[in-house]
C-alpha cells in the first residue's frame, strides 16, 4: 500500500483477513480500493491466512502491515506485549449474518448443560467461536469446571458439516455459505447463535503496528476511512449490486477462484462506520479472565483508536 501524500513509503503488504476473508472471498479493503476510496493507497496481496490470530501476528512481526482478527485475539496479542492498535472494526454479526452452533436434528443437545462432555467443532482455538461458546455456557449457569468438560475440536470450516453428520463431533460452528448449505441439506438444527447471545455486535478490528501509525498517519487515515466508506457502501447498496461488484473484483484479480460463495452474501454485519467502542472488547472480559489472558479489569482504551476513521472524525 502506498501513501496518498507526496512522499510515498514502500508499498504496504496486505494479507487477506482472517475468519471473514480468504480464497473465494473479497475483503473490505479490496472493495474500498475497487470503489476508489483508497486514492493513491495500493494493496499488495501476499497470500491467504488460516486464522485471525495468525493474521494479526503477521502484522505484529512486520510480515504484513495490517491484519484483522477477533477482538479477544487482539487483547491477547497486546497483553503479550505486541505494539499493535485497532483502528476499525471489519466484521460483525447481525440478524442476517451470524454464526450458528449446529447439531444433528435428533441430537439430545438442547440446552447449554447438554454440552457437558461433548465435542464442538471450531475453526481455530482462542478466537471468536471459543469466546462465544464460553460466554454462552457461562451465561447459562455452567461452572468453570463444567465448561472445561466441553471439548473444542479444530475442524476446517469446509469439513464441519460432514463432521457433525458423521458423529465425529457433537456440534459445530457454521456461518455464511457453509451455514446456508447445511441448513438446505436438512437434518441439522441450531442450538444457539452469536446473534441470539448478543444481538448486533462488532466481532473484530483491523490492527496496525504503533510504529507504522506514527510514521504513516496519512496512509492509515486513507485506508481506515476507505474501509469505513466500503462498509457504508455495502449497507446502502442493493444486495444484488453488492454481489455483482464483489464477483467482478474476485474474477479480475485472477487467482482461479470460485465466485459461488459470494452469492450467499447477505449483509455487511459491521455496526455503523466500523466505529470501535469499549464494549467491543469488554464484552469478552469474563472469557479472557477464564482463559488466563487477563487477570483483572480490561483497559479497553489502550487497545484502539478511532482517530484515523474520517467518517467519524470529520463529522465531529
Amino acid at each position: 500500500m502506498t501513501q496518498a501524500a507526496p512522499v510515498l513509503p514502500a508499498p504496504m503488504k496486505s494479507r487477506s483477513s482472517a475468519t471473514r476473508a480468504g480464497a473465494n472471498n473479497v475483503t473490505l479493503p479490496e472493495l474500498a480500493q475497487d470503489l476508489g476510496y483508497l486514492g493513491d493507497v495500493k494493496l499488495n496481496w501476499v497470500g491467504n491466512t488460516i486464522s485471525g490470530p495468525q493474521d494479526i501476528q503477521s502484522a505484529a512481526t512486520g510480515q504484513t502491515d495490517f491484519g484483522g482478527a477477533f477482538a479477544g485475539a487482539v487483547v491477547k496479542l497486546v497483553e503479550a506485549g505486541a505494539p499493535v492498535k485497532a483502528v476499525i472494526n471489519y466484521y460483525g454479526e447481525d440478524s442476517k449474518t451470524f454464526n450458528g452452533y449446529y447439531v444433528k436434528e435428533d441430537s439430545p443437545i438442547k440446552t447449554a448443560r447438554d454440552f457437558i462432555g461433548k465435542k464442538i467443532a471450531v475453526n481455530t482455538l482462542g478466537a471468536h467461536s471459543e469466546a462465544v461458546i464460553n460466554t454462552y455456557l457461562r451465561k447459562n449457569g455452567l461452572s468453570a469446571d463444567e465448561i472445561k468438560q466441553v471439548q473444542l475440536v479444530v475442524v476446517p470450516p469446509n469439513d464441519t458439516e460432514e463432521a457433525i453428520r458423521r458423529g465425529q463431533v457433537d456440534a459445530g460452528s457454521l456461518g455464511s455459505i457453509l451455514q446456508d448449505k447445511a441448513v438446505a441439506n436438512g437434518g441439522l438444527r441450531s442450538v444457539f447463535s452469536d446473534f441470539d447471545l448478543f444481538g448486533t455486535f462488532a466481532g473484530g478490528p483491523y490492527v496496525f503496528r504503533e510504529d507504522f501509525l506514527a510514521q504513516n498517519p496519512n496512509t492509515v487515515r486513507t485506508f481506515t476511512t476507505g474501509v469505513a466508506k466500503a462498509i457504508e457502501w455495502e449497507r446502502a447498496t442493493p444486495r444484488k449490486e453488492v454481489i455483482a461488484r464483489l464477483t467482478k473484483i474476485l474474477k479480475e484479480r485472477g487467482r482461479n477462484e470460485n465466485p459461488a460463495a459470494l452469492q450467499y452474501w447477505k449483509s455487511v454485519g459491521v455496526p455503523a462506520k466500523g466505529e470501535i467502542k469499549d464494549e467491543d472488547f469488554t464484552r469478552w472480559e469474563e472469557y479472557l479472565k477464564s482463559a488466563g489472558i487477563i487477570k483483572s479489569g480490561l483497559d479497553a482504551k489502550k487497545l484502539y483508536t478511532n482517530e484515523f476513521n474520517g467518517l467519524l472524525t470529520d463529522s465531529k
